[in-house]
């Protein structure tokens, strides 16, 4: 298992979608911003989990991406696998023609790192971000309608609203 920053990023924005799950698909768009990673590195990344299942894509005008199944069978191991197109077991390269005299100790190291990051669901990130009182702020989608007519503020909301009342301010006692 390689760790990369291609793993880091795919873990951030399956999170990312994972604690606004409740309010409908997430847009790249959107990832990209809260998160600061670069929309077309996204659409890789992504093209990826989707092809995995761990994300289901939804289109239209309030599509964007959604949890492909239950957070408490997403691992961070899940994740990492598949944004880096490689199998959990795969052995660290040889750097020698000969089998290198620290081969024994590198696939020690990288069967433990696959096994903690198999013992962490999405589900447990989620609880701890919300433990530690992280703000989830739901998008309030902008006014597209044809017939939606944006409300104004008045414009001097203190003038009198008739000649009587305008009469009324002037008047002494």
């Amino acid at each position: 298992m390689r760790l990369s920053t291609k793993g880091r990023f795919a873990v951030r924005a399956m999170l990312d979608i994972a604690l606004r799950e409740e309010f409908g698909p997430v847009t790249l768009a959107d990832i990209a911003s809260r998160q600061h990673i670069s929309l077309s590195y996204l659409e890789q990344l992504f093209a990826k989990l989707r092809l995995q299942g761990l994300v289901i894509s939804t289109r239209g005008p309030s599509g964007g991406y959604s949890i492909g199944r239950g957070t408490d069978a997403i691992t961070v191991a899940d994740i990492i696998c598949a944004v880096e197109d490689a199998s959990p077991t795969e052995k660290w390269p040889d750097s020698a023609p000969m089998q290198d005299m620290t081969q024994v100790l590198w696939d020690a190291a990288n069967a433990k790192v696959f096994d903690f990051t198999q013992s962490v669901t999405l589900k447990s990130l989620v609880l701890d971000q919300l433990a530690m009182g992280i703000k989830i702020e739901q998008k309030t989608s902008p006014n597209r309608g044809v017939f939606k007519k944006p409300v104004q503020p008045s414009v001097r909301p203190n003038v009198p609203n008739s000649v009587f009342a305008l009469g009324q301010t002037f008047r002494t006692p």
